[in-house]
């Protein structure tokens, strides 16, 4: 079950993302979120907001992550091209707890059930990442830039007119 984060969840998914933190530094990607990414000030805005959801499975939080609609300030340039300019939500900051195997793809195809158009970035060293929405039909539009310059690999997949949440 996909549902918005509750305040009620916040240590579960301070665990679950500092579980992604040592799952990247062990895949041979250390520096994407570093020790500290992302910051408790995001997800609580996050969750202020309504961005945040989290993956339950048998009562237990196995996911998080953020949809956010609307335009991503760091999506505007891209060396590539979008695949359309229709409007889109933005998936950022997924983790898992790592127990439950495919929660990656059920929240992707959640957010695309929801949203019919979504642009997603990962590092250039997050492999397991890139295979996932590779695996899922996403495509490979480009390369953007997040607030701190680093590159990352841009992703899109459109599966309609539905708009964003």
């Amino acid at each position: 079950m996909i549902r918005k984060t509750q305040p009620a969840d916040w240590q579960d998914i301070l665990d679950i993302y500092a579980n992604a933190r040592r799952f990247m530094k062990q895949s041979g990607n250390p520096t994407q979120w570093g020790d500290h990414f992302p910051p408790e000030d995001l997800l609580r805005e996050d969750i202020r907001l309504g961005h945040s959801y989290v993956c339950e499975v048998d009562g237990r939080l196995q996911a998080v992550f953020a949809m956010i609609p609307g335009e991503d300030p760091t999506y505007q340039v891209i060396e590539g091209a979008w695949l359309n300019d229709a409007p889109y939500c933005a998936v950022h900051r997924v983790a898992s707890r790592g127990e439950v195997k495919g929660m990656a793809t059920q929240l992707l195809d959640w957010c695309l059930a929801q949203a019919g158009n979504i642009r997603i970035d990962t590092h250039d060293d997050n492999l397991p990442m890139q295979r996932v929405l590779e695996k899922n039909g996403f495509t490979k539009c480009g390369r953007i830039w997040i607030e701190d310059g680093t590159p990352r690999i841009a992703y899109q997949k459109c599966v309609g007119a539905a708009p964003c949440p």
